[in-house]
């Protein structure tokens, strides 16, 4: 077998990582035992030539789907920089004589009114993860801004997750051991 080749049951684990990136189920799907899937899938994650092959599988498809980097950038901007009034347009309460942004219904309820898709820019509509008809009325939801703006800020490199430590002026580390002499008396 050439050394680039995987075995079948490897080629057919990363088929079934593909499917939902677990690697325990994969192992199971693959024809792996239901009782070693979670070491092997380790294992097999662990395998530079299955670990190349799934690669080259996602880059496949990313490409066949145009998935790009600037893409999911530009969606996540979408969502963080979301203004909720570019979706819902609400007027002035009963009691609030300054507005003149809504007319009454009629019956003295000053209801908050979605902007027509028609209206909505592809900006906001992105934005929107759902619009829903109640028994109280209209119920619009926005994707979590927060969210967004924390895979923004870990992309651009603004939070780190681990510590990285340095010596003096970014020297690496020396390692200290202490060393206990016992004198033998």
């Amino acid at each position: 077998m050439p050394a680039k080749e995987l075995t079948p049951k490897q080629a057919r684990f990363v088929e079934e990582f593909m499917i939902d990136l677990n690697a325990t189920q994969a192992a199971k799907r693959a024809g792996y035992s239901e009782l070693t899937a979670q070491v092997q899938g380790s294992r097999l994650l662990s395998n530079v030539m299955v670990g190349e092959a799934i690669a080259a599988r996602q880059a496949a498809i990313a490409q066949k789907l145009g998935v790009t980097q600037e893409r999911i950038v530009a969606e996540l901007a979408k969502i963080a920089f979301s203004d909720i009034r570019k979706a819902v347009q609400w007027g002035r309460s009963p009691i609030d004589t300054e507005s003149e942004n809504a007319k009454p219904n009629g019956l003295g309820i000053y209801p908050v009114e979605l902007i027509g898709s028609d209206k909505m820019d592809d900006d906001t509509a992105a934005a929107v993860s759902e619009v829903s008809l109640t028994q109280t009325g209209i119920k619009i939801k926005m994707h979590d801004k927060k969210s967004a703006l924390v895979d923004l800020g870990k992309h651009l490199g603004m939070f780190k997750e681990r510590v990285e430590l340095t010596g003096k002026d970014g020297a690496a580390l020396v390692p200290v051991v202490n060393v206990r002499l016992r004198s033998r008396s």
